[in-house]
């Protein structure tokens, strides 16, 4: 089964996850939102891969892609507007975007194509913020660990951020900044956690870094 296949059959469960992990799920919106706010206020911007619509409506991003045609569909419920399509090729004009964000960063095919798509179509000093579990932390871990036996991470692809960095700067941007947060394991995390700078220490980090 693909990992289209996995997501259009379990959105309930995916959307289960959200609920029951909560903590989780705000410090991971709270560091994006960190991130958001280094921009201009009055701006335009996609999610790729946005899934059911749980990040884009709260940091009030109104347009993406999602290839998953069950997920695209909750996430119009929520008020965004769904293109069906891929990060490695972007259904977009070019420079259309102030800024791109990836959350799905270990689901894409490709990162090279896609980060080289997100600069196609952003505007000049746009931004792109990449949303991702570091590999070498311990959440990644516990996730590879686990392999087959997880619905959603069996065929995910964890990143260290030296590499990300990497390809960032190799696909025509600049000036990468780093912060992280999900400090400790998955499961002893109960309370809304701040987000830190640099990375090394938490399992989620977000990295923005603006076009050349």
């Amino acid at each position: 089964m693909t990992s289209t296949d996995v997501f259009d059959q379990y959105v309930k469960e995916y959307e289960n996850w959200y609920d029951e992990h909560n903590e989780v799920y705000q410090s991971e919106i709270l560091a994006i939102r960190n991130q958001l706010q280094k921009l201009p206020e009055t701006i335009r911007g996609i999610e790729v891969g946005l899934g059911t619509g749980r990040f884009a409506q709260p940091l009030g991003i109104k347009e993406g892609i999602e290839p998953s045609e069950s997920m695209a569909e909750m996430a119009r419920k929520r008020g965004i507007e769904v293109m069906k399509a891929v990060g490695e090729r972007l259904p977009y004009a070019d420079m259309q975007f102030d800024f791109v964000l990836f959350v799905t960063l270990c689901y894409l095919d490709d990162i090279r194509s896609s980060f080289s798509e997100a600069h196609r179509v952003l505007k000049r000093d746009g931004a792109i913020i990449t949303a991702f579990l570091d590999k070498e932390q311990s959440i990644a871990r516990a996730y590879k660990e686990r392999g087959e036996r997880s619905k959603f991470f069996a065929g995910a692809h964890f990143y260290k951020p030296e590499f990300i960095q990497k390809v960032l700067l190799e696909s025509g941007f600049k000036n990468v900044d780093f912060i992280q947060t999900l400090f400790g394991n998955l499961e002893d995390i109960r309370q809304l956690q701040s987000p830190e700078a640099g990375y090394g220490k938490g399992s989620f980090v977000v990295a923005i870094a603006t076009k050349k």
